[in-house]
């Protein structure tokens, strides 16, 4: 059973088929795109296979990919998921987007603390680690306002569009979080 999670306003669930098309807005846009590591998406079949994807790795364990969901208006706004999942070492990385209609609306935040307190409980993990390049301010800024340490800067850590970038390393351990 895939876990589904709640907050005031989010409903977090499953990515399924007749999601594409968000998946799509979300993905083929450059904004979104800017700081995530990957080209833009430029058809739908490109989204299919990215739930396909998720699904996958889900079913073997290596991944959670949870779909954000307004509770009062039914369609995926983003994702939210726990990527290199490595349960036996008690670690995963998060990661995140939003389609830009709903920046600055406090639901990445809202949506991650319910992640984190999903890894943390329910999967036991020790450590919840994030990958940011460092010009995206607003991504550092949540994960340092959320109890996340800065732990260094990897060089030219994501190669995307023709240029390396260099990332900010961050990590939030259980033991902070609970506090």
């Amino acid at each position: 059973m895939f876990p589904i999670l709640e907050t005031e306003r989010l409903l977090l669930r499953e990515i399924i088929e007749k999601d594409a098309d968000a998946i799509y807005q979300c993905f083929s846009n450059e904004e979104v795109m800017k700081y995530y590591g990957q080209t833009v998406f430029t058809e739908l079949k490109q989204a299919q296979t990215m739930i396909e994807f998720f699904a996958s790795h889900y079913k073997e364990r290596r991944s959670v990919r949870w779909g954000i969901e307004l509770k009062e208006a039914p369609g995926l706004i983003g994702t939210i998921g726990l990527n290199n999942l490595l349960e036996k070492y008690k670690r995963a990385e998060i990661g995140y987007e939003l389609h830009p209609d709903y920046w600055k609306s406090g639901y990445i935040s809202e949506a991650l603390k319910e992640v984190l307190s999903y890894a943390f409980q329910e999967l036991d993990l020790q450590r919840i680690g994030a990958i940011v390049f460092l010009e995206n301010k607003a991504s550092n800024h949540l994960l340092t306002k959320l109890g996340f340490q800065k732990e260094g800067v990897l060089r030219d850590y994501i190669y995307q569009d023709g240029l390396s970038y260099d990332t900010n390393v961050f990590s939030l351990l259980k033991k902070e979080f609970i506090k």
